[in-house]
């Protein structure tokens, strides 16, 4: 189980390279996150992020790291 301060940094983190770097990762598109599940995660916290985006829009609820992130 995830802890809060993993979802507060989470959605504060930018992708920090690539086709997508300096977007917010709960706003990258899910194709790419799709993508990158396929292809395998990067090791370590970003890839721990990453997975986590991908469980939240595939349930739909990457709003509510949104709000999140307004409200910090």
């Amino acid at each position: 189980m995830q802890d809060s301060q993993f979802l507060v940094d989470l959605s504060k983190t930018k992708m920090p390279f690539g086709k997508y770097k300096g977007i917010f990762l709960i706003d990258l598109p899910e194709p790419y996150v799709s993508w990158y599940k396929n292809k395998g995660f990067p090791k370590g916290k970003l890839g721990d992020m990453l997975g986590l985006v991908y469980e939240l829009k595939l349930n739909g609820l990457e709003h509510l790291v949104r709000e999140l992130r307004k409200s910090i």
